[in-house]
């Protein structure tokens, strides 16, 4: 079984601050990449909001626009 969590989390000065967290562990078998990325954002309350991609190949990190929150996806091999 292969999982993938997402946190996301607040920021002070660009950068993640956890003074508060949410995190979801989910199971990736069997989903696209694309899939996966759905299904993290919608579990946090992402779907539809404007954020900044970026992609570090074991780690993918969104920072949402106008607010001071990003989130981790990661996964678990």
């Amino acid at each position: 079984m292969t999982t993938a969590t997402i946190e996301m989390t607040d920021t002070f000065g660009g950068e993640a601050n956890y003074c508060w967290v949410k995190r979801e562990t989910f199971e990736i078998d069997g989903l696209t990449d694309r899939q996966i990325e759905r299904k993290a954002r919608e579990l946090v309350g992402l779907t539809g909001v404007r954020c900044r991609r970026e992609d570090y190949g074991d780690m993918v990190r969104w920072d949402v626009r106008g607010v001071c929150v990003c989130a981790f996806l990661t996964f678990d091999y």
